[in-house]
């Protein structure tokens, strides 16, 4: 696990960067910071590729494992209710009873929940609204939260969780002052779900600390999570309705923090920033039916899941490797010339995540959605092709791409 200053990487040579001293500061600080201000890189990590990229344009026709949305959704009952609320569309949005029953799904009162434009959303508010001196982000994991801070002028700093380490969280390797420390659990992309108490501990007077439960609820019981935690000083969780239930392009999430927090990001809402139909999404989402598929397409998840990683594991000779335990609904996975393999995948009809956009990866990961087994099954055979053809050539293209 390495800390990281200034949102750049300090690698060994094994990854290709250059190694930054024991300071980690100088000259060149300030003008990389200046560099990747509102454009999207950090270090030459592109902050602000995701998945969705994969499968645009020409990757429109491919099957999608780039994307971790739950394939086959939304359902239709939830097709249903969104159709009907169209018929309120003259009126401003009102977005009290979805807020209602959020505060009432977690058991929390009503201030301590607020409604978002996605997940996203929310890391533009905190980013913009907090007062925050040393912000902190847990890596590898999602990167519109560093994205989102280095747009508002702030510098950020990196703690790299290590591969040969199970990317697994050590509390101490947080710096004591840092003021804001944003995490992932389960983390995407390497899948790892930290314990709760674990995260816990990097909470502290004066500090907030972001979680990122995004895809808690494709855990079968959700085990591990701090929504419904009102006792951890400056906790504040995001959880997102795109990702199960496939709303991805209706833009819906919500912050759970104290009132005071809530306060703090409301004030940096525009008016009305959730739609009636998302609205009432996320009301058709809270309640005990939806619930309860919701913890039903968990345990399939997990067992479409165990299928495609011990699929995977066959191709250990070729140099594949999982990174396990795998928890959410994808695994990230290394090989050797990962963006030849990665194009030679598109060109069999299918989209993978690359994983050199991610800080504490390199161009030998892959992040892999998972899908039913009958897709699984076909994506095997063709990453068998895809290995074939690359051991013909030669490990020779590692590159990123």
């Amino acid at each position: 696990m390495r800390t990281d200053n200034g949102g750049r990487d300090r690698r060994d040579g094994r990854n290709g960067s250059s190694s930054w001293g024991a300071g980690g500061h100088g000259e060149s600080q300030g003008q990389s910071q200046a560099q990747d201000q509102g454009q999207g890189q950090g270090n030459g990590h592109d902050l602000r590729h995701h998945g969705d990229a994969e499968v645009r344009d020409d990757g429109s026709a491919l099957v999608d494992l780039a994307v971790n949305v739950r394939a086959g959704t939304p359902p239709d009952w939830l097709r249903g209710r969104i159709a009907e609320s169209l018929a309120g569309l003259a009126a401003y949005p009102d977005g009290r009873a979805a807020r209602a029953a959020v505060a009432a799904r977690h058991g929390l009162p009503v201030e301590r929940v607020l409604l978002t434009a996605g997940a996203a959303e929310a890391f533009v508010l905190l980013a913009r609204s907090l007062k925050v001196r040393h912000p902190v982000v847990v890596h590898p994991q999602f990167t519109e939260p560093e994205a989102a801070l280095r747009d508002a002028g702030h510098t950020v700093d990196r703690v790299l969780l290590r591969p040969e380490e199970g990317f697994r969280l050590d509390p101490a390797a947080v710096p004591e002052d840092a003021d804001l420390v944003v995490i992932g659990n389960p983390t995407n992309p390497t899948s790892v779900l930290h314990p709760a108490g674990l995260i816990a501990e990097l909470a502290c007077p004066g500090r907030t600390l972001v979680v990122d439960e995004a895809f808690m609820d494709a855990v079968p019981d959700e085990r591990e999570a701090l929504a419904e935690r009102t006792d951890i000083p400056g906790l504040v969780v995001l959880r997102s309705l795109t990702k199960t239930w496939g709303l991805a392009g209706l833009r819906i999430g919500y912050v759970l923090a104290a009132p005071e927090t809530i306060c703090e990001l409301e004030r940096g809402q525009p008016l009305w920033p959730v739609s009636t139909p998302a609205l009432a999404a996320a009301e058709a989402c809270m309640t005990a039916e939806a619930l309860a598929e919701q913890a039903g397409a968990a345990h399939r998840v997990a067992t479409d899941r165990a299928h495609l990683v011990a699929g995977l594991k066959e191709f250990a000779s070729d140099g594949v490797r999982v990174a396990e335990p795998a928890e959410g609904p994808f695994v990230l996975v290394s090989l050797p010339g990962a963006g030849a393999v990665r194009e030679r995948l598109r060109r069999l009809g299918f989209a993978v995540r690359r994983g050199d956009t991610f800080p504490g990866l390199d161009g030998t990961w892959l992040r892999l959605a998972v899908r039913d087994r009958p897709t699984v099954n076909r994506f095997l055979q063709a990453l068998d092709q895809a290995l074939s053809l690359a051991g013909g050539a030669g490990w020779s293209d590692s590159r990123s791409d």
